[in-house]
């Protein structure tokens, strides 16, 4: 158990090709590893045969937020470029109710430039949009305003002018493509407020999830706004030590009470994703129950953790040493989990964000 708890027990080697740069033409064709965690029985199989493993009187609950066009370039007055990354959906701020009057938002931010910013500086991002640095809030994160002229709105601002913020692991020599707005994103994506997919979901196609339905299986959803945070790495040795970054989560009343009855019943609760687990399983504790929650979500799962609602899990494969190989490594076991690990590079697994999937089930 000592060793599930050090850093250096979560380390593999993967190689460069192993790390899908883009998606599969097709969203289920994807291939997916089926571990049952009892019995380590492994299959390999496409993606869209999921449905051999899910019964109809399991649930499935995936994460609906939706990634929006976080990354944003603007010129200084003097003519430098610079870039804004924006960490979270920006919040309105109270401004005029007039039909043309200007509108102003606020939001943090990371900002690239050639030299430092300065509280006060304006960077221009469109003829409709400019962009105000206000204060330095450390760690490199500034607190900025946004002022659209009346008439414009962040939808625009984003569609025209943003771009998605694909992780740093996809290496692209011109970064991301159109294709990415949609396929960085799940089909049943809702709630704008992600600067990152919860891309286990990535895999479901509307048919498949249609033929869930018609098999009988409930679907629910959740949300929580996946931050910048997931990609920080873990720097403590001891894994125990690291503190993890807070997240928006937002449990619906009908999806609490489908969850509930499905475990009366006997049925299995599929988790389409770790920020699936996350947000259920602190909503749970915070009631000793799980009922209609909404709040900031900063759930630290490692090995050891007692799972109180979530029974089977649908995940990517994750980056050595990282909160999310803790959260999967407590669901099945660290040296199963680096095992099947070691099998899915050997076997030509796609890995990461846009790479293949495994289901680890009971």
């Amino acid at each position: 158990m000592q060793d599930d708890l050090t850093l250096q027990a979560y380390s593999y080697e993967l190689p460069e090709e192993n790390i899908a740069q883009f998606p599969t033409d097709k969203r289920d064709h994807s291939r997916l590893m089926v571990v049952n965690r009892t019995s380590a029985h492994i299959d390999h199989v496409q993606f869209s045969q999921i449905r051999r493993y899910i019964k109809p009187a399991d649930m499935l609950v995936v994460n609906d937020t939706k990634v929006f066009p976080a990354r944003l370039t603007g010129t200084k007055k003097s003519g430098g470029k610079v870039e804004v990354f924006l960490l979270h959906y920006p919040v309105e701020l109270q401004s005029d109710s007039s039909l043309n009057a200007a509108c102003s938002y606020t939001a943090e931010a990371l900002i690239r430039s050639s030299r430092r910013p300065q509280p006060g500086s304006e960077i221009i991002i469109s003829s409709f949009c400019s962009c105000f640095v206000v204060e330095d809030r450390g760690r490199g994160t500034w607190l900025i305003t946004l002022s659209l002229l009346g008439g414009s709105s962040l939808d625009q601002l984003f569609f025209d002018h943003g771009a998605v913020p694909l992780p740093p692991y996809i290496k692209r020599a011109h970064g991301s493509t159109p294709e990415d707005k949609s396929r960085y994103q799940t089909v049943y994506a809702d709630q704008p407020g992600a600067v990152a997919a919860p891309t286990a979901g990535l895999h479901f196609t509307e048919k498949l999830l249609r033929q869930l339905r018609e098999d009988g299986v409930t679907i629910g959803p959740i949300t929580l706004h996946v931050g910048y945070g997931t990609f920080a790495p873990v720097q403590a040795e001891n894994i125990a030590e690291h503190v993890i970054h807070q997240e928006y989560i937002d449990i619906p009343q009908q999806t609490s009470e489908q969850i509930s009855a499905i475990k009366k019943n006997g049925g299995r609760i599929w988790a389409v994703g770790t920020t699936t687990v996350r947000a259920l399983e602190y909503a749970a504790l915070q009631n000793n129950q799980l009922c209609r929650f909404s709040g900031w979500c900063d759930l630290y799962i490692t090995p050891g953790y007692r799972f109180k609602i979530v029974d089977n899990l649908i995940t990517n494969f994750h980056l050595p040493r990282s909160s999310l190989l803790f959260l999967v490594a407590a669901l099945c076991g660290r040296e199963k989990l680096l095992d099947c690990y070691l099998e899915a590079i050997k076997q030509g697994y796609r890995f990461y964000s846009y790479g293949d999937a495994m289901a680890i089930t009971s």
